[in-house]
């Protein structure tokens, strides 16, 4: 698929649809912007080589540091959302472990939504079987929270998750 500006925003209000809780779709909304087509570095082919990236959100818009761009090479198809440094000199693609199938999987996974009141404890010794510990609460005092539950429990693996349903995506 050739992207645009009118398919990009398609492609995002589509996931937008999947989320029912009303400050995560405000503070999005409020970090998105006009996509606009950038090209990127790609260290992970021939020197000097760049593919088109599209900025779609940007988490700090009056300091430009960290964004959400989608490219269609790369990383993608497979994983077309990345988490990049925005604004500045700087246009690298970074690593394939900020690559996401899906829009919200590269937002719950970059640092924006750390500044909503919508994480909480989750304690999960073996893989698919988290068990929330907490209820929803600040980015921080959850991790404080963590802290005190490792030490009563070192045999077990505890973590900050947040609370947000979406595409099957388990809270």
């Amino acid at each position: 698929m050739s992207i645009n500006t009118a398919k990009l925003r398609d492609l995002i209000d589509r996931e937008l649809l999947q989320i029912s809780d009303a400050r995560v779709l405000e503070h999005i909304r409020g970090l998105l912007v006009e996509p606009r087509a950038t090209l990127r570095d790609w260290d992970y082919g021939k020197p000097g080589e760049q593919h088109l990236c599209w900025e779609v959100l940007i988490d700090d818009p009056s300091n430009s540091t960290t964004g959400i761009v989608y490219c269609e090479s790369g990383f993608g198809p497979q994983c077309p959302w990345g988490l990049v440094h925005v604004g500045g000199d700087w246009n690298w693609m970074g690593q394939d472990s900020a690559w996401f199938l899906t829009f919200m999987d590269a937002y719950f996974d970059s640092s924006a939504p750390t500044v909503l009141p919508i994480w909480r404890v989750v304690k999960s010794n073996s893989p698919g079987s988290p068990i929330p510990l907490t209820s929803e609460g600040n980015w921080n005092q959850k991790w404080k929270q963590v802290e005190e539950f490792r030490k009563a429990d070192s045999s077990s693996n505890f973590y900050v998750h947040h609370t947000i349903p979406y595409g099957g995506e388990p809270t």
